[in-house]
């Protein structure tokens, strides 16, 4: 039987675990220095996906335009860059090429708010090698669902503030060429001077102090390009997904669900992913009843390329993490 037909949670003991690496406020060059098999691995991904090519031109103009844009964590990109032995660093932590499908709801425990989410990213070997580092921000301390090498945030949980995470939107559509469409885009981006969305969501767990604050910070800071927000927070109705523009939000309240497809605004698109609004679908059905393990974790939400499951109620202080691949699970549950 194909493992990814079976919606149920897996715990077997021949898996690897998850780690959880405590970094404090070293921040994420530390995180290669304590996993550096796990940053080789990554950065192999990387170039048997793109190659080596395309690999390091990307790289080389995401290091240009990272330094038009006096952007904090530069320099943190840098080292990374630094510790890698071949180009690539640059490109795949501005990359934004990942699909999802996230909600924010009453948790039916009857204690706060629950994110639920799935990262989709055909990177082979991002599920066997995610990590859970416990990071201290200004605000306090989160911890940030991350690979080595990774210096933005696009997953994480700060216990007693909130939960939050990113999705992306449909390529814009100009144009009937989809390659068009596509250059047409990279222009906008390479002209713009703000945050990727995933450095945001980063300075958002850096320095917010509550739900209220990280709503308003991700809602009013002008960003690069497009993005989807969900923001998960304390008490029960305290959740909601924030559909970014660069200069603009549109906000629905939890209970909520999103995948890759615009709710809020009509916005021609091209769709990213796999079955999108099957996947939105499906998460509305199942969000407010599924019981805290991971049975919600079925196609199409679940497909092929499912990298990331996650399920964090930031009131609770829980966290849960299982990495997939094309094949199925690739790691044992992580519980918190």
């Amino acid at each position: 039987m194909n493992p990814l037909d079976a919606p149920t949670e897996i715990d077997d003991r021949a898996l690897p675990e998850i780690p959880l690496v405590r970094l404090g406020a070293a921040g994420p060059a530390a995180l290669i220095d304590a996993e550096p098999e796990r940053f080789s691995a990554i950065m192999q991904a990387g170039r048997a996906h793109y190659g080596t090519g395309a690999l390091a031109r990307g790289d080389a103009l995401s290091k240009r335009w990272l330094g038009r844009q006096a952007n904090p964590y530069a320099g943190e990109i840098g080292a990374i860059a630094a510790r890698a032995e071949t180009p690539g660093a640059y490109l795949l932590n501005l990359s934004y090429e990942w699909t999802c499908t996230t909600s924010a709801a009453a948790d039916p425990s009857g204690t706060g708010n629950r994110l639920l989410r799935t990262l989709d990213w055909p990177l082979d070997g991002l599920g066997r090698n995610v990590v859970v580092a416990e990071t201290e921000g200004a605000a306090g301390t989160y911890l940030n669902v991350t690979w080595p090498g990774f210096a933005g945030v696009a997953t994480a949980m700060a216990p007693g503030r909130f939960a939050a995470a990113l999705n992306q939107p449909p390529m814009r559509r100009w144009t009937p060429s989809c390659w068009l469409d596509w250059g047409i885009n990279r222009v906008r981006v390479w002209r713009r001077r703000a945050l990727p969305p995933v450095h945001l969501l980063r300075r958002v767990f850096d320095e917010c102090r509550s739900y209220a604050e990280a709503r308003r910070m991700l809602s009013e800071t002008p960003l690069a390009m497009p993005a989807f927000f969900t923001l998960s927070g304390l008490g029960a109705d305290e959740g909601c997904v924030i559909e970014r523009r660069e200069d603009r939000a549109d906000i629905r309240e939890a209970p909520a669900s999103v995948a890759n497809h615009w709710m809020a605004v009509r916005q021609p698109g091209r769709a990213r992913g796999i079955d999108s609004e099957g996947r939105y679908r499906l998460m509305e059905a199942l969000r407010d009843q599924t019981p805290d393990d991971f049975t919600w974790v079925q196609p199409p939400i679940l497909n092929e390329t499912t990298r990331l499951a996650v399920i964090a109620n930031a009131a609770a202080g829980r966290l849960k993490v299982q990495g997939w691949e094309a094949d199925g699970p690739a790691t044992r549950p992580f519980t918190l």
